[in-house]
């Protein structure tokens, strides 16, 4: 599989180095932000990690904590948080998601639907170890129904791996039969099929359906569902289709709507920049005619667009 991030290891990359460079533009009047984000933006997520061990070697203070008291706003939000571990990043909004007041459910739905059974395995780990509790548990508290159903499914990480040819067609007629073809949905066989089959007998399960409804199960979704389970639901619909589709879709919501929602374009952003980028903006140009390049610049700006704009790795 080639490489579809948009950030990359840096050639001759040396920790030291861009420890001092860091320093000199945190050091006296005023910060340099522009050597900040050139410098972070375009070390891959381990050469940060280095290069905050050599800072904390050669200077005797935390990276974070030096970044944290020299820049504000989008911008040091969008910097902390290229400078945290890919997975610890995950466990970190999850957790914000479900403390204090409220759930953000997009972001539940969000890294939950997407991510991989051994990316979930090892975000549950790194949440208990970071945050003292079990991320079931949390989730458990602050949801209900066949939402938390479904979401503590997911938890789990343990799709199936195989396609069961003999199950395709079975599975598109039990999914017809619990909604559109009866009065009122039955959620469990939903919960069951979307939760637990693996991505490519789910991808033949509903070609299937469309042959069978003719309607995409979208569509069912839709008629049959609302609010968190409607959304999550969709969420794991897209994700099965194509993971990119899905992310380049939340990007353009989070822009294309009265005010930008920045947690999730600085979400995403970070998140999938060492992963699928490319991907996503080839979907994004696809999807909308225009470029997330473009996009990002006509909704963001100071140092957080050009921050934004090297995640984003090319104007087209």
């Amino acid at each position: 599989m080639a490489y579809r991030g948009s950030v990359k290891p840096f050639v001759n990359f040396n920790a030291k180095h861009d420890a001092e460079l860091l320093h000199r533009a945190m050091k006296g009047i005023g910060t340099d932000e522009d050597t900040v984000l050139m410098v972070l933006t375009a070390r891959c997520n381990d050469q940060r990690q280095e290069i905050k061990a050599a800072y904390k070697k050669t200077y005797g203070k935390d990276l974070v904590s030096a970044l944290k008291s020299e820049l504000g706003g989008l911008f040091e939000d969008l910097i902390v948080s290229l400078m945290t571990p890919p997975v610890l990043y995950d466990a970190t909004q999850l957790h914000k998601a479900l403390k204090g007041a409220g759930t953000d459910d997009q972001v539940l739905i969000e890294i939950l639907a997407s991510r991989t059974g051994e990316e979930i395995k090892e975000i549950t780990k790194v949440y208990k170890k970071e945050f003292g509790g079990k991320l079931e548990k949390d989730i458990c508290g602050d949801t209900g129904g066949s939402y938390r159903k479904l979401l503590v499914i997911l938890l789990q990480g343990s799709r199936e791996e195989d396609v069961d040819e003999d199950n395709i067609e079975k599975d598109a007629k039990d999914l017809y039969a619990a909604g559109e073809g009866k009065c009122g949905t039955d959620e469990e066989k939903f919960i069951t099929i979307l939760g637990n089959r693996s991505e490519e007998h789910l991808r033949r399960v509903f070609d299937a359906y469309k042959k069978i409804s003719g309607s995409d199960i979208e569509e069912s979704i839709k008629g049959e569902t609302t609010g968190n389970l409607e959304d999550l639901m969709l969420a794991i619909v897209k994700c099965v289709k194509s993971v990119p589709g899905y992310f380049a879709e939340s990007l353009y919501k989070s822009m294309r709507r009265a005010g930008t929602d920045d947690k999730t374009l600085t979400r995403i952003m970070v998140s999938r920049s060492e992963v699928d980028m490319l991907d996503i903006r080839a979907n994004f140009k696809k999807m909308y005619g225009q470029s997330l390049y473009t996009t990002i610049q006509e909704d963001t700006d100071g140092d957080y667009q050009k921050a934004l704009l090297y995640l984003c790795g090319g104007k087209d």
